[in-house]
């Protein structure tokens, strides 16, 4: 399965083309886009939600969401993640054994 999202993005598409990094540089990168990935798809699940009411955060909870999908997402790779990031570092591992 591909996903793709913009490179820009993607702290991936940096790591890809350097050769000697180190393991610890790669899993961060790894799990720096598995979190960018899990925000995007985080950010469905709250695109409906209402804001206003006495307990609502109203336009300023809106402003701050993005924030809110990021730390989400970045807590769900440190509790374990969804294994994307294992996926990507074994990728990376494989690019690098190959010949420049």
């Amino acid at each position: 399965m591909i996903f793709a999202a913009p490179a820009s993005s993607l702290p991936l598409a940096d790591a890809l083309g350097r050769r000697d990094q180190s393991a610890d540089q790669m899993r961060k990168t790894a799990q720096d886009f598995e979190a960018s990935f899990l925000s995007q798809m985080f950010k469905p699940m709250f695109e409906g939600l209402e804001t206003d009411g006495p307990f609502g955060g109203g336009s300023a909870e809106e402003t701050w969401r993005s924030f809110l999908l990021d730390a989400m997402a970045k807590q769900t790779v440190k509790a374990g993640g969804i294994g994307l990031a294992d996926t990507v570092m074994s990728e990376m591992l494989k690019m690098q054994e190959q010949p420049a």
